[in-house]
């Protein structure tokens, strides 16, 4: 069991195989491996597998297919949703002997789940039928006169411009329009209508919408109904990409929550936030309300300025002198440091550069407002550095959706012409290429992951950078090769010799940069628990963490880390520069 990503020509060499790659007794960053070795897999029993490759898996390709969970979810279209919507009202109707119309007003009121509309009905039918408003039969009396006078308007009509709901109180065709234009055009609640008779309470069901609305609020009814089938259901949710209109059925203890939908849009059905593994919702959750602009406002007044003592208004100090004068109309003056009146300040607390006050103040240690100060400064540090990260992946994968499709729309029908091959043929570059998009998606979150880990468990954190530089390192390959040494084959003159070769190198690095992804996510999604209890005993023996040999990199530094960034961890420079051979 070992952990890392493989070199290009490592890849090129055998593009299937990868075992040989992991023969090293030592995990040596200088001696030109790239990837944790044997070391590690014997550090603890067969079962103690925390690594990101595994040999089995490549011996038998299938192994890591078995292990990944199946699709626990069905995209629905407008047609399908209809259908089940349908096929729903059909059953309900058939089972309990109802009309259509009264079985989508139950439905609808037991929010489209017909096994609870069963057991309700079946329970205590009068009880239903008396709360959702179904009336066997008319609770008035039907005149049988030639004119009638309408309760709403009070117009003297004839019988045939009359029309009633189940509980047989008759208003005038103009005023049912008008009522029910009011209700559709406020909204969903459209679908809970209920009788105008103010002490009424039956149900106004699609057959008064077909046969007194207009034609476009008739159409608006139906997709309110249509809608509620997904809102008002606890395993359907609509896909959030801007413009689809297709849904999600998710089955409860289907795996992970990340879904793809036909738009090609990836989220999370439980909190329908684009998809985000490693990062859990909470997590999420939390990231996106730190990114808000009114939170990092915040934060940067906390420690750019202070707060007047006068007025309490924040001021910002732009230039050198100490002598601070809050604005008209409060115009008061103290000295910054400090925070005391400036009438008080002279010769005997230092004069205009520094205050005494405030040095006797720090050693009696009565600045717990300048520590506080410092305090915000350095957390707005350390969330400006995974912020830039988060956001600079995030461009990137923005960038390599337009290259993807450049590529599909242009590119490809010329690289088929000039390499006198065919679009099956090509098929590997497309892969590429959406692989480098998901993988971008999942750097960009680990960002997020590591912003939110302990400080204290130190060891976890070195750990943790490591693998996100391994992760980065072979993405930066994957996307260097799917972008810069495609571009010579799609501007060549003719057929390249070694074109084939170049596939063979693209597809090997497209397997292995979605075999590391995929273990990494769940090595994070599990916390790195191994981590504690092995690795981490052999990253802090023999050698120092601070160490050039350390596991996050060279310099002690892993991608993730803060400061002067360090060459890639655990990547050799042969294989930084190989691509120049």
């Amino acid at each position: 069991m070992v952990f890392g990503m493989v070199s290009e020509d490592n890849v090129i060499e055998d593009s299937v195989s990868v075992e040989d790659d992991f023969d090293g007794d030592d995990y040596d960053y200088d001696d030109g491996g790239d990837y944790y070795d044997d070391d590690y897999g014997d550090a603890g029993d067969d079962d103690d597998d925390y690594g990101l490759v595994e040999d089995d898996d490549f011996d038998d390709p299938g192994a890591m297919v078995s292990r990944r969970p199946k699709l626990g979810y069905t995209v629905l279209q407008e047609a399908d949703i209809k259908q089940r919507q349908e096929d729903d009202i059909s059953k309900v109707s058939t089972v309990l002997s109802l009309s259509q119309v009264e079985a989508t007003i139950l439905l609808r009121h037991y929010n489209w789940n017909v096994n609870e509309v069963h057991d309700e009905w079946f329970s205590d039918e009068e009880r239903v039928r008396k709360s959702f408003g179904l009336f066997e039969r008319p609770v008035v009396d039907v005149s049988y006169a030639n004119e009638f006078t309408c309760g709403i308007c009070f117009d003297l009509l004839p019988c045939d411009n009359f029309a009633s709901a189940s509980c047989g109180h008759s208003f005038c065709r103009e005023c049912w329009q008008g009522y029910i234009c009011t209700s559709i055009n406020d909204g969903p609640g459209c679908l809970l209508l209920r009788c105008p008779e103010p002490s009424c309470k039956a149900a106004v069901g699609p057959d008064m919408i077909d046969k007194l609305a207009p034609c476009e609020e008739k159409e608006k009814y139906s997709q309110f109904l249509l809608r509620s089938y997904i809102e008002d259901n606890r395993e359907a949710k609509w896909c959030p990409a801007p413009g689809c209109e297709n849904a999600v059925n998710f089955a409860v203890g289907g795996g992970d929550f990340d879904v793809t939908c036909l738009c090609s849009y990836r989220f999370c059905w439980n909190c329908t936030v684009e998809a985000h593994r490693p990062v859990d919702c909470e997590t999420v959750t939390k990231w996106m309300l730190k990114n808000s602009v009114d939170g990092e406002n915040v934060n940067w007044i906390l420690h750019n300025s202070k707060t007047c003592p006068k007025c309490k208004r924040p001021i910002e100090k732009n230039q050198g002198c100490m002598h601070m004068t809050c604005t008209p109309p409060c115009s008061y003056e103290f000295c910054w440091l400090c925070l005391r009146a400036w009438s008080s300040h002279g010769l005997a607390t230092g004069g205009f550069y520094s205050c005494n006050v405030y040095e006797a103040e720090m050693q009696k240690g009565n600045v717990d407002a300048e520590m506080r100060r410092e305090m915000a400064k350095n957390s707005f540090e350390k969330y400006t550095h995974y912020y830039e990260r988060w956001a600079s992946n995030q461009s990137s994968r923005e960038k390599a959706l337009e290259d993807l499709n450049r590529m599909e729309s242009e590119n490809m029908e010329k690289l088929c012409n000039v390499q006198c091959t065919t679009m099956s043929q090509l098929k590997c570059i497309t892969e590429a290429w959406l692989q480098i998009v998901e993988c971008r998606r999942v750097l960009k979150w680990t960002y997020a992951y590591g912003y939110y880990l302990p400080e204290h468990e130190k060891t976890k954190t070195q750990f943790f950078e490591y693998l996100q530089g391994e992760a980065e390192a072979g993405l930066e390959r994957l996307h260097r090769c799917a972008e810069k040494e495609l571009d010579k084959y799609v501007t060549a003159d003719g057929p390249s010799s070694d074109f084939d070769d170049f596939r063979t190198k693209l597809t090997g690095l497209t397997s292995v940069t979605k075999t590391y992804f995929e273990n990494l996510v769940r090595a994070l999604e599990n916390g790195l628990e191994d981590v504690n209890s092995t690795a981490c005993n052999k990253t802090a023996s023999p050698r120092s963490p601070a160490s050039p040999r350390s596991p996050t990199g060279r310099n002690g530094k892993g991608r993730g880390s803060r400061g002067k960034e360090s060459p890639r961890a655990g990547v050799s420079p042969k294989n930084v520069d190989d691509t120049s051979k």
